[in-house]
């Protein structure tokens, strides 16, 4: 059988007692493993908070049923439960990643099938208002707004909220608007070119507006060539604050009408990546403090900003928190989670004593409720003279102190994207099989300021493989890695990162690559509009992945319907290795986009990628037949 070149080898009375170490540990597990099903079931996702007459609005994704996503209301006094409307999936692909997609007045205003729709209040059918993909709505001075897309370009929008609704053109552009937010007699939008992505370069706008009309001359509050300026929103004292990463960090920021002032400096980024639109960071409360989440690394923390710019943390049991804070009176709903509870709405009741958590919905499972977790540690590991990199690392579940495991490292997609410190269910579906799970902050991730971001433009595959591979080496070192044991995997930016890994000698046995770009050039002419400044940006690292480059054993997990990574590119691979007589495995799953995790047919990738690693254990050091009898299935 064809063996991966270079894979270290341990003697066999080396390699059987660490055999016998890892028996050990799962022996000691408290709990059997968890199954495919259920790691999916559990992983349910909550998004969009909205606030509108003392209710609390979001949608609530649950992958056993697809990526359709569910209006749910919750009331004091009466809980939370479905607010509709049956049977209609609210999702956009504006932007391709959508975002902002629904609005509540009253009426519902959501955007769902290629257009947007209105429920009158009280129930009834939903009514077209006009096709188109559309997002980031949002209501005021009488009127909705919205960005409209198409292949030519994006448009600002209005539709009256009484009397015929009639769409109306606001301003029109070859590249990208986002948050058109209504003010005082203006309208405050931010706009970015088609060369550009929104966290590279981002304007912030305002003209004068009167609804039913059009807008005015327009004004530039900031951003530019260098400067990212997102999420505009009007505050209580008629100002126009926002966030702009001009200080390093994205930070929030106030424009009075005629100078832009810092409003609470932090060493950390305020907001998250804006991949989709209507991201809500920061709010308003009724006593005067501006609340925000903050992310340094791979945590996040809230923070209350008093009227003198004095931020102080709150006391919350959470670590990672999502870009929808929506305040209440004086509390704040958030989405949020922490490496032993999976995604929560919360309400945080911001009182003289502490705040005071009130969960509204919980992503639990039955089956998962009782079982032992296992949670991460912080690694730092210095991959250059004046860097290094910071990866959580997730130990076997029940692991003691001395722990010594296969070990799966994990690309992040993005690569915008990073680590995020809450409970991973699918993550547990690996350690509670005696592997441990790594998720490596890598070159370009998000959380550690804009030189860190855009350090890896043109050093695409490089740069983030040497991060990957330094953690890795640094696990095999210190002991804690079983030596044949150790594999990549990565989503989307992250499969290109581990495929290039594949391409090398070193700590890797085997890669598993999902959703994954495999040609930058080629993917900057397929992937949708909204992409093609960063694959441009990103490529002129690594370049393409070449088959006959490929040194260890790769799984291809891919959509049929993928929009953003196509699958040609996978197949083409696939093929390539097949006639080089490499071994590779390829599974295509019939009918699903680029989200795999969240798919219908998340467990069968789950499954698949399991039954990857055991095989090459066997293959590069190890017994596939003792691993899987110590592990369960």
């Amino acid at each position: 059988m064809w063996h991966p070149s270079g894979v270290p080898r341990l003697p066999v009375c080396l390699r059987d007692a660490g055999l016998r170490e890892e028996s050990r540990v799962r022996a000691e597990a408290a709990d059997a493993p968890i199954a495919a099903a259920d790691a999916v079931r559990a992983s349910v996702s909550y998004d969009q908070l909205r606030i509108f007459d003392g209710s609390l609005y979001w949608l609530e994704t649950r992958p056993d049923a697809g990526r359709a996503a569910t209006l749910t209301r919750w009331h004091p006094g009466e809980g939370t439960r479905d607010a509709g409307p049956a049977n209609f999936h609210i999702g956009s692909a504006v932007h391709a990643y959508g975002g902002g997609s629904f609005v509540v007045d009253g009426d519902l205003w959501c955007v769902g099938e290629g257009g947007l729709y209105r429920r009158r209040r009280g129930g009834g059918e939903l009514e077209l208002i006009s096709p188109g993909e559309m997002g980031d709505l949002s209501v005021g001075a009488g009127e909705l707004l919205a960005v409209r897309e198409s292949e030519q370009g994006d448009e600002l929008v209005a539709v009256a909220l009484t009397g015929p609704p009639q769409l109306r053109v606001l301003a029109e552009s070859a590249g990208f608007f986002g948050a058109p937010r209504p003010g005082p007699a203006l309208l405050a939008w931010s706009w970015w070119s088609e060369r550009d992505m929104p966290w590279d370069a981002c304007e912030l706008w305002v003209a004068p507006y009167e609804p039913g009309g059009g807008i005015g001359d327009p004004v530039r509050v900031a951003g530019g060539a260098d400067e990212s300026a997102v999420e505009p929103r009007w505050g209580p004292d008629g100002a126009l604050y926002f966030m702009s990463d001009r200080s390093g960090w994205w930070n929030l920021f106030r424009w009075n009408g005629q100078e832009v002032q810092a409003v609470a400096p932090v060493a950390g980024d305020c907001v998250a990546e804006p991949w989709e639109l209507g991201y809500a960071s920061y709010d308003f409360l009724d006593d005067g403090r501006i609340v925000m989440a903050v992310q340094q690394g791979p945590r996040h923390r809230l923070l209350l900003v008093d009227p003198s710019g004095t931020a102080t943390s709150a006391d919350l049991p959470y670590t990672s928190i999502k870009p929808y804070v929506a305040a209440h009176g004086t509390a704040v709903a958030l989405i949020a989670s922490s490496p032993t509870a999976a995604p929560q709405v919360a309400l945080v009741h911001l009182t003289a004593d502490g705040p005071r958590l009130e969960v509204l919905a919980r992503s639990e499972h039955t089956r998962l409720a009782e079982l032992a977790v296992s949670t991460p540690t912080e690694l730092r590991v210095r991959v250059a003279a004046d860097r290094e990199v910071l990866a959580l690392v997730y130990p076997p579940t029940g692991a003691g102190p001395g722990w010594r495991a296969p070990v799966i490292v994990r690309a992040h997609p993005g690569p915008t994207a990073s680590c995020l410190l809450r409970l991973d269910w699918q993550a547990q579906f690996f350690t509670s099989r005696g592997f441990a799970v790594v998720d490596v902050d890598y070159l370009g991730s998000t959380g550690y300021g804009r030189a860190f971001r855009e350090s890896l433009y043109g050093r695409w595959g490089v740069d983030d493989v040497d991060d990957c591979r330094a953690v890795a080496e640094h696990l095999l070192v210190t002991g804690r890695a079983v030596p044949g044991g150790v594999f990549i995997r990565g989503a989307s930016a992250g499969g290109y990162t581990a495929l290039h890994a594949a391409t090398q000698d070193g700590p890797f046995a085997a890669a598993t690559a999902i959703s994954a770009i495999v040609d930058p050039d080629r993917w900057a002419t397929t992937v949708p509009r909204f992409q093609r400044a960063h694959a441009l940006r990103l490529r002129g690292g690594a370049g393409r992945v070449h088959a006959d480059a490929i040194r260890r054993p790769v799984l291809l997990v891919h959509g049929t319907v993928d929009a953003v990574a196509t699958v040609d590119d996978v197949r083409d691979l696939a093929a390539q290795l097949t006639r080089r007589g490499l071994p590779h495995e390829l599974l295509l799953l019939d009918g699903v986009g680029h989200y795999v995790a969240t798919s219908g047919h998340a467990g069968a990738a789950l499954e698949a990628e399991l039954a990857h690693y055991r095989s090459w254990m066997g293959e590069a050091g190890g017994n596939p037949g003792r691993y899987t009898a110590a592990a369960g299935s």
